[in-house]
């Protein structure tokens, strides 16, 4: 019975880490709502070069011209120095929230906040448009398996 107890109690703790402790747990971002989508882009930003976060952007807007946007699933995943992308000081916010506002998707990975928090000892601070996922890398995994294509820009 001993062992049984010490199971019970290990499972017990578990489901109240669990539960009391949501953020804690990694997230990931569902599929977009998109069921007329005939293609499906996924796009990875993991550097803050300016130039490289245009080409993203103009990408995702042409992207959006070509097909109609019911008509493709654009998810930008940004991690590492690409969150900067998602500040609410970068130049290209207004294109940011242009694009979402036309069913463009931009990630940002939860894992590269936190350490940015334990490294500048602050949160840093992101426009409301930004998804956040727990892991960037794995949001891309994600999306690759159910179809997207991985383009980096």
């Amino acid at each position: 019975m001993t062992g049984f107890s010490t199971i019970l109690r290990a499972m017990a703790a578990a489901l109240l880490i669990a539960t009391a402790a949501p953020e804690a747990r990694a997230q990931q971002a569902p599929l977009q709502d998109k069921p007329f989508a005939e293609h499906k882009i996924v796009l990875q930003l993991s550097d803050n070069d300016p130039r490289k976060q245009g080409l993203v952007l103009s990408v995702a807007s042409n992207l959006m011209k070509h097909y109609d946007p019911d008509k493709v699933a654009i998810e930008v995943v940004a991690f590492g120095p690409g969150i900067d992308l998602l500040r609410p000081e970068n130049p290209n916010r207004k294109m940011v929230e242009s694009l979402v506002a036309q069913g463009a998707r931009f990630d940002v990975c939860l894992n590269t906040v936190d350490t940015l928090e334990r490294e500048h000892g602050k949160r840093p601070e992101f426009i409301a448009a930004a998804t956040p996922v727990q892991v960037g890398v794995a949001q891309i995994l994600f999306l690759t398996e159910n179809g997207y294509t991985l383009v980096r820009p």
